[in-house]
C-alpha cells in the first residue's frame, strides 16, 4: 500500500469510514479491499450484521476505489444490492472494483466475504462524476 493511502486511511478514521470502523486492506489500481471487525453496534434486533452496515461497507469500498485518482470527484447514483447470507461474528472483507467508465459515469462492482470466503452480499454501482 502506498504511503498516499496510508494518509488517506489516516484521513478517513475521523469520518463515518472511522466511526463505523473500516479498515483498508488492500488498494491496488482499480480495487481495493477493506475489512471489519464485527461488533455488538453492528448487529440487528436478530443479532446478525445490519443489511445497512453491509451496503455502507459496498458503497465506500466501491467509493474508495475511485479515490484511486485523486483528480476524480463522484457520488453514488445509484446502487444495487443483493444480500446472500448472514453474519453475526468475527471479521468481514469486502473486495471492490472498477467495471466500466465513461466521460459521466463509472460502475463497479463489490463483494462481501467472511473470514472462510463465503460470499455474503454484492452490489453494483454507479457513480456520477462532478465537474
Amino acid at each position: 500500500m502506498s504511503s498516499s493511502f496510508d494518509e488517506l486511511a489516516r484521513q478517513a478514521q475521523s469520518t463515518f469510514w472511522g466511526h463505523v470502523g473500516f479498515e483498508l486492506e488492500k488498494a491496488e489500481q482499480d480495487k481495493v479491499t477493506i475489512s471489519l471487525a464485527i461488533e455488538q453496534h453492528h448487529l440487528n434486533l436478530m443479532g446478525i450484521v445490519h443489511g445497512g452496515v453491509f451496503m455502507t461497507m459496498l458503497d465506500n469500498a466501491m467509493g474508495l476505489v475511485l479515490m484511486l485518482d485523486p483528480s476524480v470527484r463522484t457520488v453514488t447514483a445509484t446502487m444495487n444490492t443483493h444480500f446472500l447470507s448472514n453474519v453475526a461474528t468475527g471479521t468481514i472483507f469486502c473486495k471492490a472494483e472498477l467495471l466500466h467508465r465513461t466521460k459521466r459515469t463509472i460502475t463497479m462492482t463489490a463483494s462481501i466475504y467472511d473470514e472462510s470466503g463465503k460470499l455474503l452480499a454484492y452490489a453494483s454501482g454507479s457513480y456520477r462524476l462532478l465537474s
